[in-house]
């Protein structure tokens, strides 16, 4: 018996069907793929800000930095990057905390933080501000895991430590501005041991103030105080006006005793020399050196005198004419 194959229309078409079926999913599982992919390389692009750098890693060993700008780096688990900001200035509080910012910043005190003990036993309050940044920012992303708490713990144990070296009254008055330089310096020491990359900028105690208990009495002793140095300051301002003026009259005096010493010996060696001068005369012709000399002191002793009397004999007074007798005109 002859075999027969029956032709179904309906067949051909369901499998022309499930064949375009099939190749449109195969066509939405590769675009799904491409997007995945593309997806996966443009993790690599990374954006750095102006303040900051990034620390790229391959396979988590630190290779290189990168600046500021948009870089393209292969994506994870080939490398990945660290940002870290290198040029903001961060800010650690002591004993109180900023609870607004704005043109009236408000504060709150943090009175744990605040108090401290004194070298002579004595309670104080400090509120200080610690300022920071980053200056390696390998060792900063590598060796540190909370900037913040490193610095704020250090700062606060070292400014512990100095106050408790000085007394009540010097940490309130003198020793402040030593306190805070001695406090940045030795954590600065402190964090160069971690390795951390941290640069201390600052240490600023912005507010050192006695226990309230005893402020009446520290306010009448500053004011004490003040009366001191302001007694001081005129006594040494009557000082450097005093003195000066002593020292100039001195030495004003000292140059007229020196000029008259001067003036006395000039007349003396000229008196010397005219009395030579006479001698070497009186020695040529004595005669007429004797009456000269009688003339110049007659003269010297009457040149004064506009009319001159000489009494006779009796009571009858002649005029003389000096003129015809010293040679000049009677004064």
């Amino acid at each position: 018996m002859a075999e027969y194959e029956i032709f179904n229309p309906n067949e051909e078409f369901k499998d022309e069907g499930n064949n375009h079926e099939g190749h449109r999913w195969r066509n939405i599982i590769i675009i799904a793929v491409i997007i995945a992919i593309v997806a996966y390389l443009l993790t690599g692009i990374y954006q750095v800000g102006p303040s900051e750098v990034a620390l790229v890693k391959t396979f988590g060993e630190y290779k290189s930095t990168a600046g500021p700008g948009l870089h393209v780096r292969l994506p994870y688990p080939f490398q990945s990057h660290v940002i870290v900001d290198v040029r903001t200035i961060n800010k650690v509080e002591i004993g109180f905390r900023t609870t607004s910012t704005g043109r009236t910043p408000t504060y709150r005190s943090v009175t744990d933080e605040a108090e401290m003990i004194t070298g002579d036993q004595n309670i104080i309050s400090i509120e200080a501000v610690v300022q920071y940044r980053v200056n390696d920012p390998a060792a900063y992303a590598f060796n540190v895991i909370q900037g913040y708490d490193l610095v704020k713990s250090t700062s606060e144990s070292v400014l512990r430590e100095r106050v408790a070296l000085s007394n009540l009254e010097n940490v309130l008055t003198t020793e402040r501005d030593r306190i805070a330089m001695e406090t940045t310096e030795r954590v600065q020491s402190i964090l160069d041991s971690y390795n951390s990359g941290i640069l201390i900028q600052n240490v600023y105690m912005q507010a050192v103030t006695p226990p309230d208990p005893v402020v009446p009495a520290f306010d009448d002793v500053n004011n004490a105080r003040q009366d001191q140095q302001t007694s001081i300051n005129e006594a040494q301002r009557y000082r450097n006006d005093i003195i000066p003026r002593a020292e100039g009259e001195a030495q004003r005096i000292l140059n007229d005793a020196q000029a008259y010493a001067y003036e006395q010996v000039a007349k003396a060696t000229g008196e010397t020399e005219r009395f030579k001068a006479l001698l070497e005369e009186y020695q040529n012709s004595a005669d007429i050196t004797r009456k000269r000399l009688i003339l110049d002191s007659v003269q010297q002793m009457i040149k004064n005198a506009k009319i001159q009397v000489v009494s006779k004999e009796g009571n009858t007074l002649n005029f003389l004419d000096l003129s015809e007798i010293i040679g000049g005109e009677a004064q």
